[in-house]
């Protein structure tokens, strides 16, 4: 049994990433390693909130094809970033490990399937900090999604109702709806002349994809939705490093910081560890 399920915090897993990017583009590029400031505070104001047992952050290895982008030459492609907010990510992992958490990275692997990997061994509750609405798919009575909102400023948090009423689906369906919707953002192109509602249809009237293609639907193009719900499915066996719980190292962290040249943030961490 897991520490959280013997009545501690839960466990908080954070798409590094994914926050990054809005920290990033959230904060003014003047300020120094921007998206390390902007994550590092919210990474703060959730411990504060929330108060998790521990927290695992999880992060893409970027420039390292998975078995999606080799499946399909359109995932994601077109996406682009500066200089500055890859070399923060590359930063990232080392600040949240001076902070003492865990966190995971590893070719093949993308941050969502770390998370799946998370929600699916945790037998307590989990928390799962995402941008990405592709992660309803982790929804249970057991998993919430923290989904900033406004920047990073607000949080929704996200269970099976909210699901149902954003998606009118079950969360078990997303990767399903996905596929006949298609994403843009992904690049994933879904079935023909098949929206949101059309797709969400078909999941009430089949229960899922495969019984739908079963029933003759979409013939022409089984094999293509298939490989399209492959893509959307978050991969829970992605391997995780070790999530005994864990206080957060606020001294340590600081002295990073300052280190960095980042005075306010290492103030902050000073203050937390003289308090703790």
């Amino acid at each position: 049994m897991t520490a959280s399920s013997q009545g501690k915090g839960p466990l908080l897993a954070v798409d590094g990433d994914s926050l990054a990017h809005r920290a990033y583009h959230a904060l003014p590029k003047s300020i120094r390693k921007n998206a390390v400031v902007g994550f590092a505070n919210f990474l703060l104001r959730l411990w504060e909130d929330e108060r998790p047992r521990t927290i695992l952050v999880a992060w893409d290895t970027l420039g390292v094809p998975t078995y999606r982008h080799e499946a399909l030459a359109a995932y994601q492609s077109g996406r682009e970033f500066e200089d500055s907010i890859v070399e923060q990510l590359d930063e990232l992992p080392v600040f949240v490990d001076a902070l003492g958490f865990a966190y995971a990275k590893a070719a093949g692997y993308e941050a969502d399937d770390f998370l799946a990997a998370a929600a699916a061994t945790e037998q307590g509750p989990v928390l799962v900090a995402t941008s990405d609405r592709d992660a309803f798919q982790l929804v249970s009575d057991r998993v919430t999604i923290l989904q900033p909102v406004r920047g990073v400023s607000e949080l929704a948090r996200i269970g099976p109702v909210e699901v149902r009423e954003r998606y009118d689906c079950e969360p078990g369906q997303v990767p399903d709806l996905i596929a006949l919707r298609g994403d843009p953002s992904d690049k994933i192109p879904g079935a023909r002349g098949v929206g949101p509602k059309t797709a969400a249809d078909v999941l009430r009237q089949y229960g899922s994809l495969e019984a739908a293609l079963a029933a003759g639907r979409f013939s022409a193009e089984a094999d293509a939705l298939r490989l399209y719900k492959r893509i959307a499915t978050m991969d829970a066996s992605a391997p995780l490093p070790p999530l005994p719980d864990a206080a957060p190292a606020w001294a340590r962290a600081a002295a990073l910081a300052d280190e960095w040249g980042l005075g306010r943030l290492a103030g902050r961490l000073e203050e937390l560890a003289s308090r703790s």
